[in-house]
């Protein structure tokens, strides 16, 4: 046997559910609790949709990262090469092979270097990165400051 319950409702729901109750097969007592139960599923839905939105904001928080990162490695790059080609002299004809080979071993010191770096977890631009942006944030948070140096420089 089902609960008996009297609940008020607007009159505007009243009249609906008087018209919806006239339906073949249909009675009030069938269409309030498929409206419960429509609820009850919307609510569950709701908080799987809050579960998804926040697994989406930790994505886009993270792709924000990496792209942040990635902007700073091409610029990284970038500044870098064109430094290079600005100050490296050419080299003569005959110190090609010299050069060559001293090239080579450099780039195998680097290769070990960095796969050094990366075994112990050490990240020297993710550091320097991390220092630059923090000694920004602390000049921007103290104008005043920096308005005084300016002044005295």
């Amino acid at each position: 046997m089902k609960p008996r319950i009297q609940p008020y409702i607007s009159p505007e729901n009243f009249h609906w559910l008087k018209a919806m109750a006239k339906r073949p097969g249909l009675s009030e007592s069938t269409i309030v609790d498929g409206a419960v139960t429509a609820y009850r599923a919307g609510e569950a839905e709701n908080q799987r949709e809050a579960a998804i939105n926040r697994r989406l904001d930790r994505l886009t928080r993270q792709f924000g990262r990496i792209e942040r990162d990635n902007l700073v490695l091409a610029e990284t790059l970038a500044t870098f090469v064109h430094y290079f080609l600005t100050v490296t002299p050419p080299v003569p004809a005959n110190q090609v092979e010299a050069a060559r080979a001293k090239g080579d071993m450099r780039f195998d010191l680097f290769v070990r270097q960095v796969a050094e770096a990366l075994r112990s977890g050490q990240r020297i631009l993710q550091n320097a990165v991390e220092d630059v942006t923090a000694e920004a944030t602390g000049l921007e948070s103290e104008p005043e400051q920096l308005g005084e140096v300016r002044i005295d420089a």
